[in-house]
């Protein structure tokens, strides 16, 4: 039997409130005021999956097998500034309550990827699947003197648990010997095995002259690695406006470049993109996103 278009208007219309109506029956659109079941009063936030797990719980014991929502980015937030975030867990003592707040947080304000370390990859990876959040993890890190070996397995082994970006710490004490070939291939090997994964090499710009920024940025670029990133936050500075002008004159406008460590409000966010950035790696996401002031952070 066709169908025509003002049936199958009806036809939907009937189906979408039978089923409100069952789903109300069962507790499950037990909506804030905010909310509506009307179509021509719903503020379209996207919101319900990521904030009402008690709902979604519901939904699937009703017979879903699959839900979708958008990032549902709240009101007054910066959403394209959202999209440059790495939002940020690597303190060694972060739990899987924060690592769940993290991820939620991502989804929620809708920013780019949550960055980890390797050992939390199988889970935030997990917790993010099907969302358009990417989870990332850094590797060598945070100090970059692992071996290249070491750093070649840490990377494959954050791949297959599901990461989706790589983030390594240069080998310091080589490129402070000049031994430059050590540094290269350091980073060429991460990246081979990282394919088609980005890698982006931290290049810890406080432990660095000028003159070394450039030769780092020089052999990441020559590696085919994706970013150039400023810094890890663990190493008693973090990123500048002059480190991010320095690092984009030198790999041009075909390599990106990430301004992490204390950018933790949204002026200082600005003047990283201003500067150069593609990517700006935080703690401190929301407080960036929304202009409320940032709690104390280990990043």
């Amino acid at each position: 039997m066709e169908i025509n278009n003002d049936t199958l208007d009806k036809l939907v219309e009937t189906i979408t409130r039978r089923v409100a109506e069952r789903l109300g029956q069962a507790g499950v659109l037990n909506m804030p005021s905010s909310c509506s079941t009307s179509a021509d009063a719903c503020s379209d936030c996207g919101q319900c999956v990521v904030k009402k797990s008690g709902t979604v719980a519901k939904i699937i014991d009703l017979g879903a097998v699959r839900l979708g929502s958008k990032a549902g980015v709240p009101p007054g937030v910066d959403s394209k500034m959202a999209a440059m975030i790495d939002h940020t867990l690597l303190k060694p003592e972060a739990t899987r309550e924060e690592l769940a707040k993290v991820c939620q947080e991502a989804m929620q304000y809708g920013f780019a990827t949550v960055c980890v370390n390797s050992s939390n990859i199988p889970y935030a990876a997990g917790l993010l699947k099907n969302s358009s959040v990417k989870p990332i993890a850094v590797v060598g890190f945070p100090l970059g003197a692992a071996s290249t070996q070491a750093k070649v397995f840490e990377s494959r082994e954050a791949i297959r648990n599901g990461a989706e970006e790589i983030d390594m710490v240069i080998n310091l004490g080589a490129l402070k010997d000049k031994d430059y070939q050590l540094v290269y291939d350091d980073i060429l090997k991460v990246v081979e095995a990282s394919r088609p994964k980005k890698v982006k090499v931290i290049i810890e710009t406080s432990k660095l002259s000028d003159e070394e920024k450039v030769i780092a940025c020089t052999l990441s670029k020559a590696a085919n690695a994706a970013f150039v990133k400023t810094s890890t936050g663990f190493a008693g500075g973090g990123a500048t406006v002059e480190d991010i002008e320095l690092m984009r004159r030198v790999v041009g406008k075909d390599m990106e470049v990430k301004a992490s460590g204390g950018v933790k409000t949204t002026e200082d966010a600005k003047a990283m993109i201003e500067a150069g950035a593609n990517r700006i790696g935080a703690s401190a996401s929301v407080a960036i996103v929304t202009g409320k002031k940032a709690k104390a952070s280990g990043y």
